[in-house]
């Protein structure tokens, strides 16, 4: 069996790990059972959440067991990792759908079926039926409350105030460790850097209590060069379910990525060879754009299927290389065919104020012409571009 952790480096992932070289003998010697959790804080799974599911896919095809961990009792309580303020509570009805839509969308990516087939359990099965008095004495115990408070995932929240519920976020988290140790075999916890501390926490308890080996991995944070998260547009995060990311949408967030991000992108978020991300990432000049397109072609297919994917491709090519036969087509009804209003009757602008201002600033395009004239004319079939990502070929009823 080759060893993914080997994968893994090689692609970019791994950022820290504790027992490494137990790890990598473990992981090189027999199938481990790892999880990873994701807690439901709303319908659909989105980009930051797909780099998971990525290493978990990496994971399976090395031969180990995947657990998916849905928070649907975490949720409860609410992660206070990067927060400047406590999570909106949910209600347990809100939680139970969200933790659906994820199960749907990720059978997508992992498989369900085979001899390491991947298990998803939810953690309010266990979380709910806790007796708070026993916890605290069985496992509370076990937590520094001055380690905690020095914790990256409490830092954020420490400037505005931490409430107590969210305090006892990561003692449920590692709770949920030991629980899957218990019952499953669990000897790895997966994550994102930001759950170092809480990873730690439950691989550090089932050592306490169990006299075992346990172990955890985290991995590089989807960031751009410039440190910022990855998966933001204007419209908010970038999803996975294309009633709020359209796969057009999804295409050219992928395809528009800084030049410098393009290498990173494709090592952590396709399956394309090593090799051949080396050759398409080797130029700097306008050749980059090949990478570009690989890259946004991958993840649509990954996320939404070839047919969507080369779709999404033809609309983008339409629309930067000047044609308009594949770009997507919006029908709308105005009073007056003139652009302000079929700006906001198309959705690309929200009100009349704001489509006035884009077109002064330069920021619309008519076919292929500088929109200068406010109440310049619209015709049906024609294409409006909005800086370089918006695309769309008005029909008018």
């Amino acid at each position: 069996m080759a060893n993914v952790m080997d994968t893994l480096r090689a692609r970019g992932f791994v950022k820290q790990t504790v027992y490494e070289e137990d790890l990598y003998k473990l992981l090189g010697e027999k199938s481990v059972t790892f999880y990873i959790g994701f807690d439901p804080t709303a319908d659909s799974l989105h980009v930051g959440h797909f780099m998971q599911l990525i290493a978990m896919k990496h994971m399976q095809a090395a031969g180990h067991k995947p657990i998916i961990l849905i928070g649907g009792g975490t949720a409860m309580i609410g992660d206070p990792t990067g927060k400047t303020d406590m999570r909106k509570m949910m209600t347990r009805e809100t939680i139970n759908y969200h933790v659906e839509c994820f199960k749907k969308q990720m059978s997508k990516f992992i498989s369900f079926e085979g001899e390491n087939a991947a298990i998803i359990v939810n953690n309010a099965d266990w979380l709910l039926k806790l007796n708070y008095l026993d916890f605290i004495r069985d496992i509370g115990t076990h937590f520094s409350v001055n380690e905690m408070l020095r914790a990256k995932c409490f830092e954020t929240r420490l400037e505005r105030g931490l409430s107590f519920l969210e305090f006892n976020y990561m003692p449920m988290q590692g709770y949920d460790f030991l629980h899957l140790f218990k019952e499953y075999g669990c000897v790895l916890e997966l994550g994102g850097d930001d759950q170092w501390s809480n990873i730690l926490a439950g691989a550090n308890l089932i050592r306490v209590k169990e006299k075992k080996p346990a172990y955890a991995m985290t991995f590089t944070l989807l960031t751009t060069s410039e440190g910022k998260k990855m998966g933001k547009t204007e419209k908010g995060a970038v999803w996975l379910d294309e009633s709020k990311t359209s796969p057009y949408e999804f295409y050219q967030y992928w395809r528009n990525v800084a030049d410098t991000d393009v290498e990173k992108c494709l090592k952590l978020l396709t399956f394309l060879p090593l090799e051949q991300i080396a050759e398409l990432t080797k130029y700097n000049d306008e050749r980059i754009n090949a990478a570009k397109e690989a890259l946004a072609f991958e993840l649509t297919k990954l996320v939404h299927g070839e047919a969507k994917a080369t779709a999404a491709q033809s609309e983008a090519r339409a629309a930067f290389g000047g044609g308009n036969g594949n770009l997507p087509e919006k029908e709308i009804s105005v009073d007056t065919a003139t652009i302000i209003p079929v700006l906001v009757a198309a959705g690309i602008c929200t009100s009349n104020g704001e489509a006035r201002r884009l077109i002064q600033q330069g920021g619309v395009s008519l076919n292929d012409d500088k929109v200068t004239d406010i109440n310049a004319p619209v015709k049906s079939g024609d294409v409006i571009h909005k800086g370089k990502k918006v695309h769309l070929k008005v029909i008018l009823k």
